[in-house]
C-alpha cells in the first residue's frame, strides 16, 4: 500500500503549482492566464447574426407541416417493385 494519503498528495500538488513561485513575474502571468480563461468570450456582430439567423431558421422549419414521401417503384411487369414511405402515411 502506498505511504501517500490524499491529502499528501494534495500538499504536494499545491507546492509545485506555479502560484506557489518565488518569481513575482512568473505568479502574475499564470494569475493572467487564469482570470484570461474565466472572463467572457467577446462576440462580434457576425456572431450574433449567426444566432438570429440559426434560431429564425429553427423557428421556420417548426411550424412547417411535416412532409411526407412515398415512392413507388414499378417492375417492368407492372408489379410493385419496391415501396418506400418517409415519414406519417396519414398525414
Amino acid at each position: 500500500m502506498s505511504e501517500n494519503t490524499a491529502l499528501t498528495e494534495l500538499a504536494n500538488f499545491v507546492g509545485r503549482s506555479s502560484l506557489a513561485s518565488e518569481d513575482m513575474a512568473a505568479r502574475n502571468r499564470v494569475l493572467a492566464g487564469i482570470t484570461q480563461r474565466l472572463l467572457p468570450k467577446k462576440r462580434g456582430v457576425g456572431d450574433l447574426l449567426g444566432v438570429v439567423l440559426a434560431l429564425s431558421a429553427r423557428t421556420r422549419r417548426m411550424v412547417q407541416e411535416p412532409v411526407t414521401i412515398d415512392i413507388d417503384v414499378f417492375a417492368p411487369g407492372g408489379s410493385r417493385a419496391v415501396d418506400l414511405i418517409f415519414g406519417n402515411r396519414d398525414a
